[in-house]
């Protein structure tokens, strides 16, 4: 199987927190050995794959504000 047909037979979820508060949500799935994160407001736009442990250590720098963008004006 090609990975478009995995992405597009992919079981996406997101957080039971984020359900009915917001659109500005992420999904994850299981992609063969890594895990797939898209856009919800874009199911059929592009999505980033990390491995598990991979993701765990993004997760845990993004909750840590490693990656803030800051806009000048």
């Amino acid at each position: 199987m090609n990975r478009s047909a995995l992405v597009a037979g992919a079981a996406w979820r997101r957080s039971r927190r984020s359900q009915g508060q917001t659109q500005n949500c992420v999904e994850l799935a299981r992609i063969g050995e890594v895990v797939g994160v898209r856009d919800s407001k874009d199911p059929d736009g592009p999505h980033l794959t990390f491995t598990p442990s991979t993701l765990r250590v993004f997760a845990a720098q993004l909750c840590a504000g490693h990656h803030d963008l800051q806009v000048s004006v």
